[in-house]
Parts: C-alpha cells; structure tokens; sequence
C-alpha cells in the first residue's frame, strides 16, 4: 500500500513540474529570475495594468502563445481588488485604489466616497521632480489612466479629465481621444483647444505612429493623441496608422530616463478588459499579446538601466473568463491565432441580410460556420455577439459574466524592491510601495 501511494505521489509531482505537458507550453519551467537585493536602489517605476487580466487570462494567453510568457517568471503574489461599496470594483476604484492608497466608491476618480481629493502616487513623484508619464490604448482620459493625474466624481466626465492631466504636468501623455482635447468649435469637448494649449506648454505632438517614431530622445515633453475616440483593437490596428502599445512604452521611456531624477510611468493594457465584456477572446488574447511585448519593452529597459522596477497588476478581472468550459475537458485556445478580426469588425462585414455569415467567419477567423451556428449568427440581434460566442466556444474559452467579477489577480515584478510585492496585497498598498521603492513620502 505504501509502495502504491508513494508511486502516485512520483506521479503527482511530475504532473506539477511539467512532466506532463509535451503537448502543450511547458508551464513548469518558466525561468525564475534571481530575488533581487531589499537594498538595490530604484529611481524609475513602470506601473503596468492590464485591464481585466486575471489568472485565467494569463492561463489561456499561455495556451494561445504556446510556451512560457514574459509574466511567468515575474509572478511575486496576488492582489484583492473589491472597492468600498461593493465586493466587484470598477476601473475608476480599482485605479483609485491603486494611485492613492485609499479606497473609493465605484465611478470615482481618486476622490474619496465624501468627494474629498485623494493625492496620487503620480503626483507625489511630481512633487519629488520626478518625470512622469501615462500610457494607454484607451481614450488618455479613461479611468486607469485618469486616477492618476485627475480628480472627479464621476468617470464619465472625461472633458474635465484632460485639462487636469495638462495641470498636473505630466510630461508623456500617449493614448486616443484627441476629440476631447480640441474645442467644441472643431467637434470636441473644450471650450478652448487644450492641444493648442499644450504646445505652447512646450509639448511635442504627435498622431500617428510615424511621428512618433521620429520623435528626438532629447525631447522633454511629448503628447500623442492617435484616435479621436479610442485607439483600435490590436486585432484591427493594421487598419489605421496608430503605433503599437510597445512603440507607445518604448517612445515614453525614451523621453523619461533623460530625467536624472528619475521618473514614475504608468501604461496600461485597456482593451484586454473591453474584449472580456464582449466576450470576444480572440480580441482578449491579441491584446494580451500586445501588452506582453509592452512589458517586454519595460524588462529590457529595466535589465540595461538596472534602476528600474517593472511592476504589473490588472485593475480586476473582466468577464469571468474559464480555462476550458461547455461540458469539456479541453481547450483550444490554438484555433483564436488565426482570427484577424474582432467580433465587432466582421459584424460591420456582414450584409444587411447577414446571410454572408459563412464567408465573413471563414475569412477573417479561417472557421467553417455550421448550419446551427449560421442561424445563430443570422438571428441575432447583436450579430458580434453571436460571432464571439460562436469562437468562444470553439476555443473552449467559457465566461460567466459580461462585467467585472471580485476575483483577485495576479500580482508581478521585476527588478530592485520586487520582493515588496510577494504576497497576497490589497489594491491600496501599490502606491505605498512604490512610494518605498522610491524613497518618496506619501501618506
């Protein structure tokens, strides 16, 4: 009998050190980075947040790259992520939470739940001189980035986002929403053109990914507004002239680490949460893909300069997104490297009619539609959902809601200080522990 069990035990243990995985990523050798000294001093932080990551995301997104990920040797803990009025947060909490150390009421942008302004972590390292910037793929003055240089009581008032974010100085401004800088004179949201503004603040701009290529590393101040909206999907990017969320990182490094001071950056991942609540899981794989060769363009910054902390942690998870589903033991995460497209893209492709269903799904996701999944498509009233479905299924990329759920996250780090953030943390310690890495006061 002891023999027996000890042979199960063997067995065991090869299943959890990869033993078993010649069929798919080797998920038990990620190559561990050495634990960095608690004394190594840190003069820049890269804050990255995908949004709406959570370890689900990050398990399928193994699947779908097929080997070890960037992320897999930077993981140090887990991070609680519920707001202080309900155990499911929103962006605007959840980043408030992660900017000011407090925690606030769901649709709030770094104000407390009595409307009383909340300091920042991104102020706090202006207020050091330390050059700062913000990165993202959503309009500039969306919730995670707004938290960190904004201060309003409801999320969705983004026209009075962007002139504080030009107030506070924030030296790299990258993103989409170009309509909500310009006045309303030129269709936007302003009484006065806040891009006009900012160059006579000494910014460069730029609008397309072009321009910021040619940006000079002399530069000191840099604003890139590349949609009048959102920036596109990383599945549909090729279809526009926007950069890549790794050229926006590389670009604002480049223009920070001139700072001898220092600098404190946050770029955030959006659309990987915007996928999840369209339960589109192509879009949440090509822009997880998108992110990791964001991160990647911060380690490698960071392994030079060797000052660097790169810390990752999403906001929440988005979706409620499972690792094999639909009465199955499997996942076909594989067959999501062939769609091309997003949901919403081949919904606009379809007819009138919708009855081209067949051959859109073919040539942008290379699937051959059965006859059930055609009518399924062709009676939907929001044909993109229908077609999401229909590839969720496919990959066996199951979801159980279409918001936010109060699941913690995945918690990563690399570089000097990376230690501070082993464990399990609340959403409210980032900030302090940036602020630690950096010998900052902030309270």
């Amino acid at each position: 009998m002891f023999k027996k069990t000890g042979v199960i035990l063997l067995s065991s243990a090869l299943l959890l050190t990869g033993g078993s995985l010649a069929f798919g990523p080797e998920q038990g050798k990620a190559k561990k980075t050495p634990p960095p000294q608690a004394n190594q001093k840190v003069e820049n932080v890269i804050f990255m947040v995908p949004d709406g990551y959570s370890a689900s995301y990050a398990t399928n997104y193994r699947w779908y790259k097929g080997e070890e990920t960037v992320l897999d040797s930077m993981l140090v803990g887990m991070m609680r992520t519920h707001s202080a009025n309900s155990e499911v947060t929103d962006s605007a909490a959840a980043g408030t939470a992660m900017a000011t150390g407090e925690k606030t009421n769901n649709g709030m942008i770094s104000m407390s739940p009595e409307g009383e302004e909340l300091d920042t972590i991104l102020e706090a390292a202006e207020e050091r001189k330390l050059s700062t910037g913000l990165v993202a793929t959503s309009t500039i003055t969306h919730a995670t980035p707004a938290v960190f240089a904004s201060h309003v009581d409801d999320r969705n008032n983004e026209a009075a986002i962007a002139p504080q974010i030009l107030e506070n100085d924030v030296d790299v401004i990258l993103g989409g929403g170009k309509e909500i800088f310009l006045p309303e004179s030129k269709d936007g949201k302003q009484e006065k053109n806040l891009i006009q503004q900012a160059k006579d603040d000494g910014y460069i701009f730029v609008e397309d990914s072009k321009a910021l290529s040619n940006v000079k590393k002399e530069e000191d101040k840099l604003l890139g507004l590349f949609a009048e909206g959102p920036m596109a999907p990383e599945l549909d990017r090729e279809e526009t002239k926007q950069p890549s969320l790794s050229e926006m990182t590389d670009a604002a490094i480049n223009v920070l680490k001139k700072d001898k001071d220092g600098f404190f950056l946050m770029v955030e991942g959006s659309q990987i949460d915007w996928a999840g609540h369209a339960h589109d899981a192509a879009w949440a794989m090509a822009d997880s893909e998108a992110f990791e060769e964001a991160v990647q363009a911060a380690v490698e910054f960071a392994k030079k300069d060797k000052n660097t902390l790169v810390v990752v942690a999403a906001d929440h998870d988005t979706g409620g997104m499972s690792v094999g589903g639909y009465g199955e033991y499997d996942a076909n995460l594989e067959i999501l490297r062939d769609v091309t497209a997003t949901g919403d893209f081949m919904a606009e492709a379809l007819n009138e009619e919708q009855s081209n269903a067949k051959e859109v799904v073919k040539k942008y996701a290379e699937i051959d539609l059965t006859e059930e999944e055609i009518s399924q498509i062709r009676n939907a009233e929001e044909p993109a959902n229908a077609i999401n479905e229909v590839i969720s299924k496919r990959a066996l990329v199951g979801w159980t809601s279409t918001e936010h759920t109060g699941t913690d996250v995945p918690l990563y780090a690399f570089g000097p200080q990376a230690d501070l953030f082993a464990g399990l943390h609340n959403n409210t310690d980032l900030p302090h522990l940036f602020a630690e890495a950096l010998k900052i006061k902030f309270e």
